[in-house]
């Protein structure tokens, strides 16, 4: 029997989301509330990465179904840039943030990505049993509705640690030239 998949983003994410986190953080000097608003910004860039190899994946898992139900006749290949092209999918709801940072480790998210559906080649789609893309399909919506949520949860990490930020700004306890030098270091 196979342990569970770890969720998204594993303890690097599970520390930003500890409740404890925000608290400790408006304790801290200036330059480490940056630093851990830049940590929160690339566990954010992670999971909206690791977010869309899911979704992609969930795409093309639930078109090979339909596919197969509707006796399509054309091959899962063909069907790809109408897959990819997001036709049928709702509007975003994401948050438009600007991303300054790139994907840490794209290939410990496919793993993970590929990790969620144990025992099911993907690779082999159009081999797959209809229970197994069934099965598939069901983790793959599970995994994404969890990974989705945490990354909110970021999101709402960054948005505390940019209010502290502004606050400190306003409220005189930093210093904008101290800013641009420690920005320069980075």
């Amino acid at each position: 029997m196979s342990s569970p998949t770890p969720p998204a983003g594993g303890a690097a994410v599970d520390a930003l989301l500890d409740p404890s986190f925000l608290e400790d953080a408006v304790r801290q000097p200036m330059s480490d509330v940056r630093r851990l608003r830049r940590q929160a910004e690339q566990e954010e860039v992670n999971l909206s990465y690791t977010r869309r190899l899911l979704q992609g994946r969930l795409d093309i898992v639930r078109r090979e179904l339909q596919r197969r139900a509707e006796h399509d006749g054309r091959s899962l290949v063909d069907l790809l840039p109408e897959i990819l092209a997001e036709k049928g999918r709702g509007p975003a709801h994401g948050l438009g943030r600007h991303q300054t940072v790139q994907p840490a480790s794209p290939e410990d998210y496919e793993a993970w990505v590929n990790s969620l559906t144990p025992g099911a080649d993907l690779s082999a789609i159009t081999d797959l049993s209809d229970e197994s893309l069934e099965s598939a399909a069901r983790a793959l919506a599970a995994a994404e509705t969890g990974l989705s949520e945490r990354r909110r949860g970021v999101q709402q990490v960054m948005d505390g640690l940019a209010a502290e930020l502004g606050r400190r700004y306003r409220d005189g306890e930093a210093d904008v030239a101290a800013l641009l030098a420690d920005e320069g270091r980075h």
